[in-house]
Order: C-alpha cells, then structure tokens, then sequence
C-alpha cells in the first residue's frame, strides 16, 4: 500500500482531516459536505442493480484505501503518450492526486485563459468557477462513487476560455498513479460562448503492473456556438480499480468532440453521459478498448438529447485478448421537445481468442415522434481469409492479427482531426498486440 494516505478507509475523522487540510472557500466546502452525507448514506452498487448486473466488484474492498495527504515519494512519472511531438499551449501533471506542476503559455493567460491544477485555480478565482461547480454536472446522488469523488476529489485538471477566445495549439493534463496509490482527480472544461480549445487528457500508472484506486470525475461545459475537442486516454496498471462518472452540457449551436481511449486497469466502471441542451448542438463519441488478461470494462454511454435539432453520433470499437470482457451498455434517449433529432451509436468488437467476451447492448428511448434514431452492434472473430491472404504475401500470422487489429480500429482513427492523437492511440494499442498468436 502507498505511503500517500492519510488513514486506511473512508471515515469521518478522516474526511474531516481532509477538509482541514484544504485551503478552500466555504461554499466548496459545502458542496463537499453535502456530497459526504450522501456518500454515508448510499451502500456500494450490487449485482442486481440494471448498470451493475454485468459487473462484479465483490472483490474490491473500499476500505482499503483512504484519502490521499502526502505528496508521493520520487520522482518517476508514466510516459505522456498524447503530448508526444504536439506544439502545447499548456501542461498540468499530478500524481496520486497531488500537484507536481502546470503551466500555460503567456499569450493565452494573457486572453483570460484559465488552465492548470484544479484546486489552485478554484482558490484564486472562485468567484468566476462557482457556478460551474454548483451546477454539479455529474450527480453526486448517482452512485456511492459519484458521491465519494464529488466530496473528495484532489488533484486534476481545470480548462477556463472565456468568450470567443480561440486557443489553436492543444493542451495536456495528466494524472499518475504511483503503485497502491489513490487517484481522486476532476477534471472540470468550461469554454464559454464562441470559445474553441483541444484538450488531450491522460491517466497512467508509473507502472504497467500497479494497482491502485482511481474514482474520478469529468466534466464538460460547452456554451453556446463553442467548440471542444476533448481525448482521454486511460492507461492505469493491470491492478488498478477504475470507476469514473463523465458528462458534457452542449448548448445550442455547440460543438463537442469526446475521444476515448480505455486500455487499462483491473476493472473499469465507467458512465459517459452526454447532454444537447440547446437547439443544434452536435456531438460525435469516439470509444477505442483493447482487452487482455483477465481485464473487465464496463462502459455505459447516454446520448441525451433535450432540444431539438440536434444530432450525436458515437462508435465504440473493442478488440478483446484472452479471458478478457467488455460490456458497452448505449442509450439514446430522446425528450418530447427534442423534435428532428438526429442520432446513431454503434459498438463492433473484435474477438482474438475463443475465451473472450463481449456484451453489448444498444438501447433508444424515444418520446418525440419526428427523428431518426439509429443503432447496431457487431462481434466477430478474425477473418482467416485476411489471415491466409495476408500470410501468402510473407508476413507471419501474428504480422497479420495485427494488422487486422489496426485496420479494424482505423475508422475510429479517421475521425480523429488531430494526427499526432490517432498515431498514439494506434501505437498504444499496437504495444499490446505484439504477442497475439494463432488461438485468434
């Protein structure tokens, strides 16, 4: 177990030592407060709940972990994979939900650009971050995790740009995990009206075979007419419990493009939640897993449209190693006023052993009755005609898994505008298919 706790367990003397420790204004500690209170109250998820039915966490034990308080030890830091070869505007990096340091160029500070740790920028500015932060877009009432990183979250990334300031050079954030650390970051993106920024945000354990706890939270706040490219790229150990709660507001005229890249841990709970609240708003999601061992991730995505004249697009695709199983559980749920809606998700899985698993399960939930509403799901196993043809040109068969393997995950690539983005989601990938063999 790291050495950066504070107590073993979620207490209250413990979350009161937390509170103690944070140099914040009074109404977050409310909020924290009050998102305690529900985490006291609610008991962790069980099987028969409709989101949990597919995922056992019997094995993981809460009250092994604890508050982060102390800086860790050393210095090592995982490789920052998105920010490779790209001209930034700007970096923030924690570990175990500490600060290790941030900066932003001059001439987008200069703008009003907000963009570093968090809880810095609450206490220096909160006067303008307050009410992003009471709009609670993701709901502490949702889960017991939801509420725990609503009342305890340290460390992450905050992204202010305010009205009509375009930043045309990306920014990275990322969050590190030490072995049997905790990581509680938020991540909160706010661009204001006309804003357009890139945000390219990944999470990494140092090491490829740690564990750790990580319960995190993302928010994203895209005002009316503002632009938001956002990629996520989760990395963590093969030990590593992951529970995350994601959501994005879309207000009218608001574009948002949501990359995701799901890669690692143990086991992965993950609610990605997307909101159009204004007339044309636009949303394409973009989901890329890769599965080996005995990994498990469980992604639930909610394409809620709300106005109308709004369209969302989403396409997950997962390719499965070993005993390994995903579940993608989409909906795309319609209000009444939510009239020429326009919206389409879609999962295809790719099975490279015969022990693999794959749920998927697409759901539309329509109230208006002028839209289009679209959905599909496919699993298959490696075409071996590919293979044959592919082997008769003089590659081997594992040359040739792996080349299907990135052709399969190439339309995701294509609808990512930034290159140096789909170049490292292809090469991280291409790291864990090296030792695919002939039971694919």
């Amino acid at each position: 177990m790291s050495n950066t706790l504070l107590a073993a367990g979620f207490a209250q003397e413990a979350f009161d030592s937390f509170l103690a420790s944070r140099n914040e204004p009074g109404w977050l500690l409310d909020l924290r407060r009050a998102a305690w209170a529900r985490f006291c109250e609610l008991g962790m998820p069980a099987r028969n709940d409709e989101e949990w039915v597919r995922t056992d966490i019997r094995l993981f034990k809460l009250d092994r972990f604890g508050f982060p308080a102390v800086p860790p030890i050393g210095s090592d830091m995982p490789r920052a994979l998105l920010a490779e070869g790209v001209e930034l505007g700007g970096s923030a990096v924690t570990s175990d939900s500490h600060v290790v340091g941030s900066q932003l160029a001059e001439k987008w500070a200069a703008k009003g650009v907000l963009f570093g740790d968090i809880a810095t920028l609450v206490a220096e500015h909160g006067d303008v971050l307050r009410p992003f932060f009471e709009r609670n877009v993701v709901n502490p009432n949702h889960d017991k995790f939801s509420a725990l990183n609503a009342a305890a979250w340290a460390g992450g990334a905050l992204l202010y740009v305010p009205r009509r300031v375009t930043i045309d050079e990306p920014l990275h954030a990322l969050s590190a995990l030490s072995d049997g650390g905790v990581d509680l970051n938020k991540t909160l993106v706010i661009l204001e009206e006309g804003a357009e920024a890139t945000l390219l945000s990944e999470t990494a354990s140092i090491s490829e075979n740690g564990s750790g706890f990580h319960c995190g939270s993302i928010e994203l706040i895209v005002e009316p007419s503002a632009k938001l490219r956002y990629v996520n790229l989760q990395n963590w150990g093969n030990q590593v419990w992951h529970f995350a709660h994601q959501k994005a507001h879309i207000a009218s005229r608001a574009r948002l493009q949501w990359t995701i890249g799901a890669l690692g841990s143990r086991l992965a709970k993950v609610n990605q939640h997307v909101a159009l609240t204004g007339e044309d708003a636009e949303a394409q999601v973009n989901g890329v897993m890769f599965t080996q061992g005995r990994q498990h991730l469980s992604y639930n995505t909610h394409q809620h449209h709300m106005a109308a004249h709004c369209r969302s697009d989403l396409l997950y695709k997962a390719a499965l190693q070993d005993d390994s199983r995903t579940v993608w559980r989409g909906m795309i749920k319609v209000d009444k006023p939510a009239q020429r809606t326009d919206a389409y998700q879609r999962n295809d899985n790719l099975m490279l052993s015969r022990t693999a698993r794959a749920d998927s399960i697409p759901g539309l939930e329509i109230e208006a009755d002028d839209v289009r509403c679209t959905h599909g799901s496919t699993s298959g196993r490696v075409d071996e005609q590919q293979v044959f043809y592919a082997m008769t040109r003089g590659y081997t068969r594992q040359e040739a898994v792996r080349m299907i393997v990135e052709g399969f995950f190439q339309q995701v690539f294509d609808r990512i505008p930034i290159e140096s983005v789909s170049e490292a989601l292809g090469e991280a990938i291409g790291q864990r298919v090296r030792d695919i063999g002939s039971e694919a």
